[in-house]
């Protein structure tokens, strides 16, 4: 191996370390992870850890607001009136999904990165309820830091 293909190695391997989520991991912050209340739904968004496509972290957009970040190795939730929900992605073209939640519901969206043209592109979808819980337990939390459970 030359020296170049040795820092080329390297390179990649810091690449992939710095494109991967940063937070707390879900076992850390599990208990301090609110019930949905019973009015709402809450959607979980989630991308697995992967090297392929880690420089692409997208904002995610839900009905046009943005809520979180598609980063690999993360995941978040928002608490959501019952209704229709438009989930977009954006790179070199937008990805769309829709659903419809209703309270005291669950969702999970995942997003997972894909071949492009020019840049690789991000993937909005839903996935099933225990496949969503399953592969968030091996996440970090890429949300708005929870406040610890008080013992009132």
């Amino acid at each position: 191996m030359t020296i170049t293909a040795k820092r080329l190695f390297r390179l990649l391997g810091v690449l992939i370390l710095v494109g991967c989520a940063a937070g707390p991991e879900f076992a850390a912050i599990q208990s301090s992870i609110p019930d949905v209340p019973p009015e709402q739904g809450r959607v979980w968004f989630y991308r697995a850890a992967s090297p392929f496509g880690a420089a692409l972290q997208p904002p995610i957009e839900m009905n046009g607001e943005i809520v979180g970040q598609s980063v690999p190795g993360g995941f978040f939730y928002r608490d959501v009136a019952p209704g229709d929900y438009e989930v977009a992605t954006e790179t070199e073209v937008e990805r769309r999904l829709t659903f419809n939640i209703a309270a005291g519901e669950e969702l999970y969206v995942k997003t997972w990165p894909g071949f492009g043209i020019l840049v690789g592109r991000v993937y909005p979808e839903l996935v099933d309820p225990a496949t969503g819980r399953a592969e968030i337990t091996k996440l970090s939390y890429t949300g708005t830091l929870l406040q610890p459970p008080t013992d009132e």
